[in-house]
């Protein structure tokens, strides 16, 4: 189960539509399943595949580890969007998620968030798990 604050599930759909038609990501701040903080970033995916892949950069995840130690908290998972698809992890987003962290995928169809949902890389590695969300 992962919690968030509707303030905070606000800030990322102000980011993913900014985004949008690209996949905006960023990301989410907390501890115990419960996200205190996100970090929107830049989609570092080279222009012409930003429509189906993001980019994190070294720089951006160092930069999220030294805001979260500043603010005591952990990294605790990834949000990012789907443009006009499902939010459904892809293979693409199996084969890149770490294990452990929460990765909301927020589906926007025409530039407009549709819905949240949540999953969690198997301990294996062969598939994801979807956890609830619990809007505060």
């Amino acid at each position: 189960m992962l919690k968030i604050s509707n303030d905070l599930v606000k800030r990322i759909n102000e980011h993913v539509q900014e985004a949008y038609p690209a996949e905006g990501a960023g990301f989410l701040l907390g501890a115990n399943g419960e996200v205190n903080d996100v970090v929107p970033l830049t989609n570092a995916r080279e222009n012409e595949a930003r429509h189906n892949r993001y980019l994190i950069t070294p720089e951006d995840y160092l930069k999220a580890e030294l805001k979260a130690d500043t603010l005591e908290m952990d990294l605790i998972g990834v949000f990012h969007s789907h443009p006009d698809c499902p939010n459904v992890p892809s293979e693409y987003d199996r084969e890149w998620a770490q294990p452990f962290f929460s990765y909301i995928i927020t589906r926007v169809d025409g530039g407009k968030v549709v819905s949240h949902r949540s999953w969690k890389l198997a301990e294996d590695r062969s598939k994801y798990d979807e956890e609830e969300i619990i809007i505060l």
